[in-house]
């Protein structure tokens, strides 16, 4: 009876969040993506706003990745493919923006540099997630998502003391509200494996 209350509470827990998602996926607010109401091309921006966005898109690609060796399996949990496929519907957008932010800012070509960002899984945990199955699959990437995404966290509020770019510290706001949120329906979810 608990696994099926905790299914059901995060059942309607991801559809929150994939609705949530998909209102903001080509979008920040009400602003068209690559655009901002304070205008991201002429706004003041400065090298944290820079690092943010480069760390943050190879951050955020990585955790596509992750999102895909997972939906590329067979008898995982169908909460943690939903959960997977939210976390690639919310970032690839993200990506897209933080990429015309460089490309404006003339940083464009230095995006995807390892600029000693948060927290990434390193080959070692990808090849684990990659030869795991079933169940075992699905602890290894709720376990290792919860880390990646404390690393972005971590590197979203570096950006908020250190940016200068509204837009880009706005972006961080909603990363940390996103991926705490993620977080703490992922610790559930674990418990109920």
């Amino acid at each position: 009876m608990k696994l099926r209350t905790i299914a059901l509470v995060s059942s309607a827990l991801l559809s929150s969040l994939l609705l949530a998602g998909c209102s903001n996926a080509n979008s920040m607010g009400d602003m068209p993506m690559g655009e901002s109401s304070s205008g991201s091309v002429t706004a003041p921006f400065n090298d944290a706003d820079v690092d943010f966005a480069m760390n943050m898109v190879v951050h955020h690609t990585q955790a596509i990745e992750m999102a895909d060796v997972l939906l590329s399996k067979e008898d995982v949990d169908a909460t943690v493919v939903e959960l997977a496929q939210n976390i690639k519907t919310a970032q690839g957008p993200e990506i897209d923006i933080m990429k015309s932010w460089l490309d404006a800012w003339g940083a464009g070509g230095m995006a995807g540099m390892d600029h000693g960002m948060g927290e990434t899984m390193s080959e070692g945990d990808m090849a684990a997630l990659e030869s795991a199955t079933g169940a075992e699959a699905a602890r290894l990437f709720l376990e290792q998502m919860m880390v990646h995404h404390q690393g972005a966290i971590e590197m979203a509020r570096t950006e908020i003391q250190d940016g200068e770019n509204t837009d880009a510290t706005a972006l961080a706001e909603k990363i940390i509200s996103d991926q705490a949120a993620e977080i703490a329906l992922m610790k559930e979810m674990l418990a109920a494996l």
